[in-house]
């Protein structure tokens, strides 16, 4: 019996219908159920600064003072004048360093020998007659380059300061050339020097450069070892004490006076101090003190307080949140700090925080997902963030009723 028309278009409809439903449930399900996730949404919980408060020093009313620290670039705090002042003997720091730039002492070795010259003689009576600092020399006195810096920087003698620099560069113009190049060259602009040893009082600096200056003299083996010394026996010299008064008190050690009629009592100085587990020597200058006795209260004064102002500054805890994730299916996880994070910190240093988060589907726990990072002047501390929780897979159900996500 012949199929009507419309037997035959229903039937038509019936098997495309059929293989229609088929084809679309053939790519349908492996395009729902193996489809890549909808990132989970990542909420950034609020973080804050920690709280890193300034200190109070306690400067001296008189003169210009400034305080610093090694590893530190910055120069922490000033008071008094910025304007360059006469320096007196801590010039003798410039010119140790300006010559062993010049006459390096190797390792393991008291340097070169100098023999002294008739010159070399003349030196003292001419500075004695300024009532400068002065030490014992004959022509023919044999000192090594070691020696010479010693009785340059622990006794602060002015002849030897003037023989040494005249030694190592030929004459005092040729010194005084190579200083201004080498002040320059490390970034002392506002530092000029007229001679050598410091009794000239246009010898002129600012403590900010001096702070720079400390660094640069406890960077340097050599000089750094001789500053710290109390005393020394030399040949034909005898023994000599350090000017500086204050060695070995307070964890001072280092660095040298300076005393003018222009410039007043002097003091570069460091010191270094236990902060928790770090040790940390702090650097200072006073100038234009009426005595070194006084001075020396005022530097006592000034570093007890700059203690207090170093601190172990807390930043982050472990398992601290900075993102909340929260799936489409209804999971939820937190990214959280690794670990603990702290700094060593000079009050009153900025601290500024920045968190990162990264795409997340699915996870488990400790995945890493990002990372906190906190500045703190120069200083710069990266925390990673991982997941607290699982974010597993919703399961065929969920996929195959979500096809959108």
């Amino acid at each position: 019996m012949p199929v009507s028309r419309r037997t035959y278009v229903r039937r038509r409809i019936t098997v495309f219908g059929g293989l229609g439903i088929v084809l679309a449930t053939a790519f349908y399900l492996p395009m729902t159920l193996l489809a890549p996730l909808p990132e989970a949404q990542a909420d950034a919980i609020t973080a804050s600064a920690p709280e890193n408060p300034a200190v109070e020093l306690d400067w001296p009313g008189y003169g210009a003072s400034a305080v610093g620290a090694v590893g530190f670039p910055e120069v922490f705090a000033t008071g008094g004048s910025q304007k360059p002042r006469t320096i007196a003997s801590i010039t003798k720091v410039i010119t140790s360093l300006v010559v062993l730039a010049k006459k390096p002492i190797a390792d393991g070795t008291d340097g070169p020998t100098l023999t002294m010259t008739s010159a070399d003689a003349a030196l003292y009576g001419s500075y004695l007659a300024r009532n400068g600092e002065v030490k014992p020399v004959r022509a023919g006195l044999k000192l090594s380059e070691r020696q010479v810096l010693q009785v340059v920087l622990i006794a602060s003698a002015n002849n030897y300061a003037e023989s040494l620099s005249t030694w190592a560069f030929g004459s005092q113009r040729a010194f005084l050339a190579a200083a201004a190049d080498w002040l320059a060259k490390k970034g002392l602009t506002s530092t000029t020097l007229q001679d050598s040893s410091g009794m000239n009082p246009g010898n002129k600096s600012t403590t900010r450069d001096l702070i720079e200056l400390a660094k640069l003299a406890l960077a340097d083996p050599v000089v750094s070892t001789i500053v710290s010394t109390r005393s020394v026996t030399l040949p034909y010299i005898g023994t000599v004490a350090n000017t500086n008064a204050l060695l070995g008190n307070g964890g001072i050690n280092g660095i040298k006076t300076g005393t003018l009629p222009e410039a007043g009592a002097c003091l570069l100085f460091s010191s270094t101090i236990q902060v928790g587990e770090h040790s940390v020597t702090l650097v200072g200058v006073i100038l234009g003190g009426t005595d070194h006795p006084s001075l020396d209260v005022a530097v006592r004064r000034l570093l007890s307080s700059a203690k207090a102002g170093f601190r172990e500054l807390p930043l982050v805890t472990a398992g601290e949140p900075f993102y909340s994730y929260s799936t489409p299916w209804e999971q939820s996880a937190r990214a959280v700090a690794t670990r603990d994070g702290s700094v060593l910190a000079w009050a009153g240093t900025k601290v500024t925080v920045r968190s990162t988060s990264e795409a997340v589907r699915d996870g488990a726990v400790g995945q890493s997902v990002g990372s906190v990072t906190y500045t703190v002047g120069t200083s710069i501390v990266t925390v990673p963030l991982a997941l607290d929780d699982v974010l597993g897979d919703p399961g065929p159900w969920w996929r195959l009723t979500h096809p959108f996500g």
